[in-house]
């Protein structure tokens, strides 16, 4: 898009992505402005040594005569930003529609999806291209230690892009992912999530077949081999479309699976590949990141190179210290596939060391009764449990609230030691005594859990 749209102003400018893309509009001539009303580092900094004006707080009065203005999903009604931008009626978009209209449009667009791994095998993907020289464009909903940032706007051939099935805004309930002109999509798996705005499965599949298609017939869709809702929403694709997995019908199956200390090896289309991560799970995201370079013509050489070299991504299975032998771990897993196959993926890892998990109860989906009868199993693979207080119980009607109390009791039924603790300090506190060298603390939340990881350190 060209001129007259100069400048851009953005509502929530300090969010991960929105002040991303900010900065990257400014950076290609752009005047860039902004309102938010959680201004601190590091992107308040960030945006400051771009040149990015920041408003502090949503005054109506304070939005200039931007030419867009760019209203980011956590904006809603009742803002009062946003009802002067409504009542004064002027142009706004989405920040997925930011991203289409000027960073996607024209180029090969990967697009990777699902309700689990998106960032891992995205930041995977990523680093293949930049390892193999290919400079990539991307933007990822974590900072991958290769990469040491989450999105490189920069001018390339290929866009590499989390595609979130969130929706987009307020004034739009589309999957954000559906605006990502898609040349090549990845179908990690499909579950229910986000029962804030999905009243059950078969709305989510029926998102994933919208983004489906809208994948050109000269693109292609890597898809789940082993997972039957990915099959079942791939039913009606116009585009090709390859099955990645473990199964016999894969077309990229993946074969010879190996587990050590170190990291994970499989074979893909016959060659050999070493991740320095655990878990089927992992293996799956990374044949799927394989695959699709593999699709662009990099060479498996190439794969191994970078895939080899991976060294993870912040909050996904991060060690953030040890003291006194006992390991302590941050995750970012909040749905109970996600606890089961990082549990799993340690416990290949650390075999018959003592893991504790801890769970806090915080995702607009977890703190719901939705996976009550789930949870329990996602801990199988721990020692011993603990279970924080929901968040923000007070935003939910009773009778849809999750039963903490009840998911220890399930638990510890089945002879397991498991305990409902309702902050991170009587958690820290519960702990320290129970915890002896060589056992492994995995910490489970979307959020900051009120610094329990540094506590859990400082205490033992």
């Amino acid at each position: 898009m060209s001129p007259p749209f100069r400048h851009v102003h953005f509502l929530g400018i300090c969010g991960t992505a929105m002040g991303s893309v900010a900065a990257a509009m400014h950076d290609r001539g752009f005047t860039v402005t902004g309102q938010d009303d959680k201004v601190y580092p590091p992107m308040s900094t960030f945006l400051a040594s771009k040149g990015v004006g920041i408003i502090p707080g949503y005054r109506p009065e304070d939005i200039p005569a931007a030419d867009i203005i760019v209203i980011g999903d956590a904006m809603t009604r009742g803002n009062a930003a946003v009802e002067a931008v409504l009542n004064r009626k002027l142009f706004y978009l989405s920040l997925p529609e930011i991203l289409k209209q000027f960073f996607l449009r024209g180029h090969h667009n990967l697009v990777v999806t699902g309700t689990h791994g998106k960032t891992t095998t995205t930041s995977l993907l990523a680093w293949i291209f930049e390892s193999a020289g290919q400079a990539p464009g991307y933007l990822i909903g974590g900072i991958p230690a290769n990469l040491g940032q989450g999105a490189s706007l920069r001018e390339s051939k290929h866009f590499i892009i989390e595609g979130d099935e969130y929706d987009t805004a307020f004034f739009d309930k589309r999957s954000k992912f559906v605006h990502y002109l898609p040349e090549l999509v990845i179908v990690n798996n499909i579950e229910f999530d986000h029962a804030d705005i999905y009243s059950n499965l078969d709305e989510i599949k029926t998102s994933f077949r919208r983004l489906l298609n809208i994948v050109p017939s000269e693109g292609l869709v890597l898809l789940n081999g082993d997972d039957p809702n990915c099959l079942d929403v791939a039913k009606t694709c116009p585009a090709p479309i390859v099955e990645v997995g473990f199964s016999a019908n894969a077309g990229n199956q993946i074969r010879s699976v190996a587990h050590g200390k170190d990291g994970s090896s499989f074979e893909l289309f016959g060659e050999k590949f070493e991740i320095p991560m655990s878990g089927d799970f992992n293996i799956r995201n990374a044949a799927m990141a394989a695959s699709a370079a593999h699709y662009y013509g990099i060479s498996a050489a190439e794969i191994r190179k970078a895939l080899a070299s991976f060294l993870g991504i912040k909050r996904r299975q991060e060690v953030r210290g040890t003291v006194r032998g006992i390991t302590v771990i941050d995750d970012f897993g909040h749905h109970p596939t996600a606890i089961r196959e990082t549990l799993a993926g340690l416990r290949a890892k650390y075999g018959k060391a003592r893991i504790w998990a801890i769970f806090e109860p915080r995702s607009n989906t977890t703190r719901r009764a939705v996976f009550q009868g789930q949870l329990p199993e996602a801990f199988d693979d721990a020692d011993g449990v603990f279970i924080a207080g929901v968040a923000r119980l007070d935003q939910l009607p009773e009778s849809e609230r999750l039963n903490p109390e009840r998911v220890v009791a399930d638990i510890a039924a089945s002879g397991k030691p498991a305990f409902y603790e309702p902050t991170a300090d009587a958690i820290v506190a519960r702990l320290s005594p129970l915890a002896e060298t060589g056992d492994i603390v995995a910490v489970f939340s979307n959020g900051g859990f009120d610094g329990i990881h540094q506590k859990l350190l400082d205490r033992l």
